[in-house]
């Protein structure tokens, strides 16, 4: 089943004080998320990440173009239930306890009044805020209100977790625990869809990715796409002598064919060679690649 399904979905804005130009902010996005995967929304600042999950969320509207979620068309009263999101910079109501807020969320979300107590408590400490639970919201830091943010995004046991920037705000130790807790979230079956312009954390736990870039859809694929060895390449590195001594690390990437003759020449000016691998493209190289090179990458791995 397909959790999440984009058709030409299109988003326009219209700025300006006198005289109102429209700015598209999202340009005819097609895609697939399949059910039960983790699926990494990149792209830098303006890219249409935001964007893109607001329209699924009926918050704002399209210019043109249609999705669906969970086999449903958007605004389909069933999916609010079946649905947790954290935005990217959440803001609650400051005089409520972290575990009162929580409770609040999980009333809206359909959960019995016999069970939102202890559903409550249970998010709370899957996000690292056992201790803190009783603690009003304005005395918490932003990292806190993050995590009290994602507790209350999953405390209704959601089908679909669409997180916008989810590791906001947090220090290393905490990015890691959302990793872990968006690890869990599929092994219970849930499809997770979160944006981020962290490359890291999307190469750690994501099944498939797309990149946004000025609105327009890049790539989508599965990592292994991304990250696969270019076996018509390798990559040397080595430091190359100078001033009696060795200089720093250098590294280059050149053909297969290449290779003997490139070490022999480095041997002859007493180069220490570091090593010798296949060439290997990071998920963070298609990040910066060129509208071109993407559009080539998009076609060899766009499979759902």
């Amino acid at each position: 089943m397909v959790a999440i399904e984009c058709q030409g979905l299109t988003k326009d804005f219209h700025v300006g004080f006198w005289r109102k130009r429209p700015v598209r902010a999202l340009d005819a996005l097609e895609l697939e998320v399949a059910e039960g995967e983790i699926f990494g929304l990149l792209g830098h600042n303006g890219a249409g990440k935001t964007t893109t999950i607001k329209l699924l969320l009926r918050l704002i509207f399209p210019t043109s173009g249609t999705a669906r979620i969970l086999g449903r068309p958007l605004g389909a009263p069933d999916l609010a239930a079946r649905i947790g999101y954290l935005p990217e910079n959440p803001y609650f109501y400051d005089y409520l306890k972290c575990r009162e807020l929580v409770e609040y969320y999980a009333e809206l979300a359909g959960v019995p009044a016999g069970e939102r107590r202890a559903r409550a408590q249970e998010a709370l400490a899957r996000v690292g805020m056992a201790e803190a639970m009783e603690q009003p919201l304005r005395k918490c830091s932003k990292g806190m209100v993050q995590r009290v943010g994602l507790a209350q995004a999953i405390v209704h046991r959601p089908q679909l977790a669409i997180l916008d920037e989810p590791m906001s705000g947090l220090d290393p130790a905490g990015r890691a625990e959302v990793r872990d807790l968006i690890l869990e979230l599929r092994q219970q079956g849930a499809t997770v869809l979160f944006s981020t312009h962290i490359l890291s954390d999307a190469e750690q736990i994501c099944d498939r990715v797309a990149i946004l870039k000025r609105g327009r859809l890049a790539f989508a694929g599965p990592l292994d796409a991304v990250a696969g060895r270019e076996e018509s390449e390798i990559e040397i590195v080595f430091r190359e002598r100078a001033g009696g001594g060795l200089g720093l690390v250098r590294r280059e990437t050149i053909a297969a064919a290449e290779l003997w003759s490139r070490l022999e020449a480095l041997r002859a000016k007493q180069a220490q060679i570091v090593s010798v691998n296949p060439a290997r493209r990071r998920l963070e190289d298609l990040f910066r690649a060129e509208p071109a090179e993407r559009a080539a990458g998009r076609g060899a791995g766009q499979g759902n």
